[in-house]
């Protein structure tokens, strides 16, 4: 069974089209996510009538950013990856695509898109995608091997999206658009410890030094998933502080948020698969539904 399983792997991974080998190659879903954040920094921080021009080249700037940074991290992760079971068959490690190609598509993606921002948009939203694109794939990155506070790190380039969508509709950052920062930051703490408890054995083979590899009983992680889960739920009530947002965001992020805690509670209570499982899907559920409430109750 075990052999059939993964000749199965290997030709699916063999018949595996171009689209897809790159749609893989730029994280696809991770993108995706990258540029929902960023419209809704836009449109939540554009006043007066929506300039769609601008909107697009945000979003088309921001993708060739995401793009490139994506493809560089698995340039940079590919041994690692070969060593892990959910990453071995991206396209480097697969031999799909060679370390030269990636290397020449990630860096054009990455430079074109700063590019891009700089001229087509502003210099403040650029620098902020370049600060994005060096703290991912030069600090984030490296820091994985070396200490679990790399995903504290992490959370740094993956909260400033939703705040270049904010420079690049007001030009400027103020509270506004930290508290946007900040929501994605807490947010992703607990989703990727849950992430990290369900694969730990396969993060400890592939040298990544994440929280549950040096945390056995997993205490640590448990109490860092509550507590920024708490602080999640702290920080998203900001939008309505700021006057971004109405009541019915402010009920919506207290239910959201109070679920949210929950589901890490569960977790730190029974550091069990289905736990992880749970808080993780919570994770999944909670960011969409909130960042639909802030727009749906946008102030006017």
């Amino acid at each position: 069974m075990k052999a059939t399983a993964q000749t199965f792997g290997e030709t699916a991974v063999s018949e595996k089209g171009w689209l897809a080998v790159y749609a893989d190659l730029i994280k696809a879903r991770l993108t995706l996510l990258v540029l929902l954040t960023t419209l809704v920094g836009f449109y939540v921080g554009w006043d007066g009538p929506m300039n769609y021009a601008r909107m697009f080249h945000t979003m088309l700037g921001t993708a060739l950013v995401a793009s490139g940074a994506a493809a560089l991290n698995q340039l940079l992760e590919r041994e690692h990856d070969a060593r892990m079971r959910r990453t071995r068959n991206r396209p480097l490690p697969s031999g799909r695509l060679q370390p030269v190609t990636v290397m020449l598509f990630g860096g054009v993606c990455a430079v074109v898109g700063l590019v891009y921002l700089a001229v087509l948009v502003n210099l403040l939203t650029s620098v902020l995608g370049a600060i994005t694109l060096v703290s991912y794939l030069f600090i984030y990155t490296p820091l994985k091997r070396v200490t679990w506070l790399n995903t504290a790190v992490g959370a740094i380039p993956g909260g400033l999206p939703p705040l270049m969508g904010w420079a690049a509709a007001r030009g400027e950052l103020d509270g506004g658009g930290w508290a946007l920062f900040a929501i994605l930051a807490f947010w992703q703490m607990p989703h990727f410890f849950a992430i990290a408890w369900i694969y730990r054995d396969e993060y400890a083979k592939a040298g990544f030094q994440m929280l549950p590899n040096v945390d056995p009983d997993g205490s640590r992680t448990g109490q860092q998933s509550v507590g920024h889960a708490l602080a999640l739920l702290a920080v998203s009530l900001c939008p309505f502080v700021f006057h971004l947002a109405g009541p019915i965001y402010l009920a919506g992020a207290v239910v959201l948020g109070a679920g949210y805690l929950w589901c890490a509670i569960q977790f730190a209570r029974q550091l069990t698969m289905a736990r992880a499982r749970q808080l993780f899907f919570a994770s999944i559920l909670y960011l969409p539904l909130l960042l639909v409430l802030l727009v749906l109750d946008k102030a006017k």
